[in-house]
This record gives C-alpha cells, sequence and structure tokens, in this order.
C-alpha cells in the first residue's frame, strides 16, 4: 500500500525549476519511497535527519538521488499515512537541511 503523498507549495516550486529529466528521476523516487516511507530501522526507505549541523530536523526523513546529486526531505503524517514533500533541492553543503527548517518553522510542522 502506497502512502499518499503531499507538497508544500515551495516543494511543488523546487520540483519545477529541475530540468526535466531530473524532476523525473525525483518523482520516479518519490513514488517508491512513497511505498514506504518509514523509517529504516522500521523496513522502510526513510533515513531519519534529527539534528543535522545544528538544525533540528527531527520528525524529518531524507532521500538521495546521487547519480543527480538531489536530496528530498519529508514527513511523515502517520495517521493520515500521509507523506509530505517539504524540499527537493541540491546536495550542496546544509542549504536543503537549512531550507528544510526555514519550511518546517514556517509551516508549523
Amino acid at each position: 500500500m502506497a502512502w499518499r503523498v503531499e507538497f508544500l507549495e515551495e516543494a511543488v516550486d523546487d520540483l519545477r525549476k529541475l530540468d526535466g529529466s531530473v524532476r523525473t528521476h525525483v518523482l520516479k523516487a518519490i513514488r517508491k519511497v512513497s511505498s514506504n516511507p518509514l523509517p529504516q530501522s522500521e523496513g522502510g526507505y526513510g533515513k531519519p535527519l534529527g539534528n543535522r549541523n545544528a538544525i533540528d530536523l527531527v520528525d524529518l526523513f531524507k532521500g538521495k538521488l546521487r547519480s543527480d546529486g538531489i536530496r528530498i526531505v519529508y514527513r511523515l503524517q502517520r495517521s493520515k499515512t500521509e507523506m509530505l514533500v517539504v524540499v527537493v533541492g541540491v546536495r550542496t553543503d546544509a542549504e536543503v537541511y537549512r531550507e528544510a527548517a526555514r519550511r518546517r518553522k514556517a509551516r508549523g510542522l
């Protein structure tokens, strides 16, 4: 059973900014992860973020497309079996994580 996938508006904008082939890879990866987005400790694909570079990302998970240099940050809403994509971005330093923390705070996630 795949979890329902929702995107923050900003994450939709992130996707639109990507090259077409990279966007296709990202969407394919999101579909794959949505089949089991639970943490790896529970048998899923999710990699918990916790605190990264002094940035509070507890309850957020990451997926990465190494070949494309992209990270996907998402949050699980277990009561709704929903996966909320928070940010999709290039893997440069900790920028993706800072943006995820900013969006999380702005949205009260």
